[in-house]
């Protein structure tokens, strides 16, 4: 089994998208990234703000449900990253 080669431009596309998720997660959530959704207060209206602007602005598909699993920044970034791309 051979080990994938990931381009350099997709890693730095990754960062970036990295970067925007965790800043939408900040500005909404109006704090840092230390602790789960629900520790940092996230409540319903909360997590429909997160998931539509990381719809409108990175035009990602992100079921609301995701944060009441409650995940911390990390979780829930591989999360986003792991959803299909908006078609529309």
């Amino acid at each position: 089994m051979r080990d994938e080669i990931i381009p350099v431009a997709t890693e730095r596309h990754r960062d970036d998208m990295e970067r925007r998720i965790a800043g939408i997660w900040r500005d909404v959530l109006g704090t840092g990234d230390a602790g789960t959704f629900l520790e940092l207060h996230g409540q319903s209206i909360s997590a429909v703000r997160i998931v539509a602007r990381i719809e409108d602005e990175l035009g990602l598909d992100v079921d609301v449900a995701v944060l009441f699993d409650d995940p911390d920044l990390p979780a829930f970034i591989d999360a986003v990253l792991a959803a299909p791309a908006d078609r529309d």
